[in-house]
């Protein structure tokens, strides 16, 4: 994504409002974890143009997908391998859900596995979302990614039911299986109208099974959510 004078739409301004607000939290010789999805590649381009017009310096970044990688590579944003940089001093990345709790559903960009390898590696996890992906319950409004490993995925299927979950294989535009960025597939796992009840204790039982790699619950991670709405910005840190 380049910066445009074409006029944003209503939605893409708020997460552009958001990832600009991020941005004041970086500052010269930081080392950042760069998310995955359509926020996070408002706040690269911001970053990019920050760095290109000397205002930001010595920051180098650790892509989560091989999309951000391109974006950022574009933008002349360095990059290193995480075990180079670790640990990150900050971790940027977009969410489909949040609860009042700050707790998280990602991975509708297809690399929450990847995600969640960064943020295990930063200082600090701050999310950049517009308002309309805050909720009272996890799995109100957006189904839980599961990454799956190919061998017999179709085994998970009826356990996965049985749990009160709904799951359906992710495609790609050719009605292919879709594949992350690790070669897997990925389950889209769609709870009842009440979303999950209990996100810890089915993160565990997912966990449990061989084949399921990761899954898109970020639980008691994000140290602080930016919401963008037509209000403005709101901010809220995690209580450690």
């Amino acid at each position: 994504m380049r910066s445009t004078s074409h006029p944003l739409s209503k939605v893409e301004a708020l997460k552009r409002d958001a990832a600009r607000e991020a941005l004041r939290r970086v500052r010269s010789g930081m080392r950042l974890g760069l998310g995955t999805g359509s926020t996070m590649a408002h706040f690269v381009d911001l970053l990019g143009e920050s760095l290109s017009q000397g205002r930001l310096s010595d920051v180098v970044g650790m892509p989560t997908s091989e999309r951000t990688r391109a974006q950022a590579t574009e933008l002349g944003i360095p990059l290193e391998p995480l075990h180079a940089i670790q640990p990150l001093d900050l971790a940027v990345d977009g969410a489909d859900e949040v609860d009042l709790k700050l707790d998280l559903v990602k991975g509708l960009g297809g690399a929450f596995l990847r995600e969640k390898i960064v943020v295990q590696a930063a200082r600090r996890f701050v999310v950049i979302v517009d308002e309309s992906k805050s909720v009272d319950r996890l799995g109100r409004q957006a189904p839980l990614p599961v990454e799956v490993v190919p061998f017999s995925w179709e085994a998970h299927l009826e356990p996965l039911r049985a749990l009160g979950l709904d799951p359906v294989l992710r495609k790609d535009e050719e009605e292919e299986p879709y594949r992350t960025d690790n070669g897997n597939y990925v389950l889209h796992l769609n709870p009842s109208a009440d979303g999950f009840p209990d996100p810890a204790a089915l993160d565990r039982q997912l966990h449990s099974r061989a084949g399921i790699v990761e899954t898109g619950f970020l639980l008691g991670l994000a140290d602080e959510v930016i919401f963008a709405g037509p209000e403005g910005i709101r901010t809220v840190e995690r209580s450690r």
